[in-house]
C-alpha cells in the first residue's frame, strides 16, 4: 500500500499500522490496543437472523488479551442456528484480524473484530453462512482463474415525525439535498463511519421513495460501495447496516431495511453489482463491448435467479417489491441501462477521457484512460436477503454461467433492449420466464435448482433444507392476490418485517 493511499484510508488502523488491512497480525491488534488506551473489545458474528451480534470482552492484562485474539470464545451455537442441537451447541468464535474497526458509538475506546465460527474439531463450521461463501469463492477462483468482484446499493427509509417545513415531496426525492432531505445529515455521518470502519465507499445520495403518510415522514436514501472481493463485498453491507441502524436510534428516527414500506411507494431493493478480474484487469469488457466472460456470467445468474430469490428475497413483503411498473423485475432477462431488467449493464464510462475535457477546456494536462469501470447489476434482491447466502449463490451462478455450453446462446436469448412493461412489448414478455411471486414458490425453484448449490459439499444439505422450510412457513402462496386492496392487511405485514435482517 502506498503511502497516499494509507493518508487517505479513513480506518484509523491501517494509518497507525501503516500497512492495509489484509496484513494485519495479532501483534498488530495488541499494539493497537495497548497505543491507543482500548479498553473493550467486542467479537461480531453473524448468526441466522442475518444481524450482528455481540460479544463484549474487557482485557484485564497482555496475556489475558493475547488469549482472546488466539483462542476466540465459546458461544451457544443452538441459539444463534437452528440446526444446530442443544445437546451438542459449543461453538468456537475465531477473530479476523482484517475486520477489525474502531466503535464509532462507545463512550471508551472500543474496538470491533468480525468473526467466524468453528465446531468442536476445530474446523470451519460446514453450516456457517461465512464459511459457505467461503467454499463457493475458494473454488471458483481455483477452477477459474478469476477474481469475483461485487458491491451492494444498500436503499433503505428513514421514518420520522411529520414536519410542515420543507415538506416532502410524493416519490420525488431523488438526489435532493438538505432541507428537502431532512436526513441528509445522517447519511454523511454514515458514510464517514463506514469509511472509518474500512468500508470502500462509493458514494450516498437521496432516493425515489418520499412521502408523508398518517403524520409520519418516510424518506428514502442509498448508499453504494466500491467493488472489492466478495467475503469484504458482505462485511461492508453487514457494517453499514449496524451503523445505520445505531444511527438512527440515535436520532430518534427508524431507519428499516424492509422491501416494502407501503403501497404504492418505491420499495427498497439492495441491488448487486458484479465483475471478473484476471491479472488486475476487468473481464468484463472486450474491445469497447461487453465481453463473452460477462455474458456467460449472465446467463448463468439467470439459469439460477429463480432460486436465488430464496437467499436474496427472503420475506413475505419482498414479493411485494418484484411486481411491474416498479422499476423492480419481475422478468427473467438482462438488458443495457434497462431498469425494467434483472440484470442491467449499467454505463461503464467509455470515453471517459473525451468527457472530461470537454467539460473542463481550461484544463490542459494530459487525461490516461482509466481501468474499466464496467459491472453487470442484479436487481432483484432486498433488504431482506441472507448476504453470506447470497454472495455464495451468485459466485455459484456465475461458475455455472462460465461452464454452460451454451451460454453464450441463452444470455443472446433473454437479451432485450425495451422497457418490458410497455404494453406493446407484451408478447415478447409472455416468451419470458418470471421471478417467483412468494416465499413458497421461491422455495420450490430452490428445491428445483439445488444441486448445483449442493456440489462438492459448498451449500450442506441441511442449510438448503432449512432454506426450503423457512421460507415455505410463510405460507404465503398468492399473497399478492390474496391482500390485493386489502391496505390494512398489507400495511400489518410491512410492519411485521420491518426489521428484516
Amino acid at each position: 500500500m502506498k503511502n497516499e493511499d494509507i493518508s487517505m484510508n479513513r480506518n484509523e488502523l491501517v494509518q497507525f499500522l501503516k500497512k492495509p488491512c489484509a496484513e494485519f497480525t495479532r501483534e498488530d491488534i495488541i499494539r493497537f490496543i495497548e497505543a491507543k488506551g482500548i479498553s473493550m473489545l467486542n467479537f461480531r458474528y453473524v448468526a441466522e437472523d442475518g444481524k450482528l451480534k455481540s460479544l463484549n470482552f474487557v482485557p484485564f492484562n497482555r496475556d489475558h488479551l493475547e488469549s482472546i485474539l488466539t483462542a476466540g470464545e465459546r458461544v451457544d451455537g443452538s441459539s444463534l442456528f437452528s440446526f444446530v442441537e442443544s445437546g451438542s451447541s459449543d461453538l468456537y468464535v475465531i477473530p479476523r484480524y482484517r475486520t477489525a474497526f474502531l466503535n464509532p458509538f462507545t463512550e471508551h475506546p472500543t474496538l470491533e473484530i468480525l468473526c467466524s465460527f468453528y465446531g468442536n474439531d476445530g474446523k470451519p463450521l460446514e453450516s456457517s453462512p461465512e464459511y459457505i461463501l467461503r467454499k463457493a469463492y475458494s473454488r471458483f477462483t481455483k477452477k477459474t482463474g478469476f477474481k469475483m468482484k461485487a458491491f451492494g446499493e444498500l436503499e433503505y427509509y428513514i421514518n420520522s415525525f411529520h414536519e410542515e417545513l420543507y415538506p416532502l415531496t410524493d416519490q420525488k426525492g431523488y438526489h435532493q439535498s438538505g432541507p428537502f432531505a431532512k436526513f441528509e445529515d445522517l447519511r454523511i455521518e454514515a458514510l464517514r463511519f463506514c469509511a472509518n470502519a474500512g468500508c470502500k465507499i462509493k458514494y450516498g445520495h437521496s432516493e425515489v421513495g418520499s412521502f408523508s403518510k398518517d403524520g409520519e415522514d418516510f424518506e428514502q436514501h442509498e448508499i453504494e460501495f466500491l467493488p472489492v472481493e466478495m467475503d469484504e463485498a458482505v462485511d461492508q453491507l453487514l457494517i453499514a447496516k449496524w451503523i445505520l441502524r445505531n444511527l438512527g436510534n440515535q436520532y430518534g428516527v427508524e431507519v428499516s431495511f424492509a422491501p416494502k414500506i407501503t403501497v404504492g411507494k418505491a420499495g427498497s431493493g439492495m441491488h448487486i453489482h458484479m465483475m471478473l478480474e484476471k491479472d488486475g484487469e476487468n473481464q468484463m469488457v472486450e474491445n469497447g463491448k461487453l465481453s463473452r466472460t460477462a455474458k456467460k456470467m449472465i446467463a448463468g445468474i439467470l439459469d439460477l435467479s429463480k432460486s436465488l430469490t430464496a437467499f436474496g428475497n427472503t420475506i413475505p413483503t419482498s414479493y411485494l417489491r418484484l411486481v411491474p411498473h416498479q422499476e423492480a423485475p419481475t422478468s427473467i432477462c438482462w438488458g443495457d441501462r434497462n431498469r425494467s431488467v434483472l440484470i442491467r449493464v449499467p454505463l461503464g464510462w467509455n470515453g471517459a477521457m473525451n468527457m472530461i475535457k470537454d467539460a473542463n477546456p481550461a484544463d490542459k494536462n494530459v487525461f490516461h484512460d482509466m481501468p474499466s469501470k464496467q459491472t453487470v447489476e442484479l436487481r432483484s434482491p432486498d433488504g431482506s436477503a441472507d448476504i453470506y447466502k447470497l454472495f455464495a449463490g451468485l459466485v455459484v451462478a456465475t461458475e455455472h454461467g462460465l461452464e454452460m455450453d451454451n451460454g453464450l446462446e441463452r444470455a443472446e436469448e433473454l437479451y432485450v433492449d425495451f422497457d418490458i412493461f410497455k404494453e406493446k412489448e407484451k408478447s415478447k414478455r409472455k416468451t419470458l420466464e418470471s421471478l417467483p411471486a412468494s416465499c413458497w414458490e421461491s422455495a420450490e425453484c430452490l428445491v428445483a435448482q439445488r444441486s448445483y448449490f449442493e456440489k462438492d459439499g459448498v451449500f450442506p444439505e441441511g442449510v438448503i433444507d432449512n432454506v426450503v422450510s423457512t421460507l415455505k412457513a410463510f405460507d404465503d402462496k398468492g399473497l399478492s392476490e390474496r391482500l390485493y386492496n386489502r391496505n390494512d392487511e398489507i400495511s400489518k405485514l410491512v410492519r411485521q418485517f420491518i426489521h428484516c435482517s
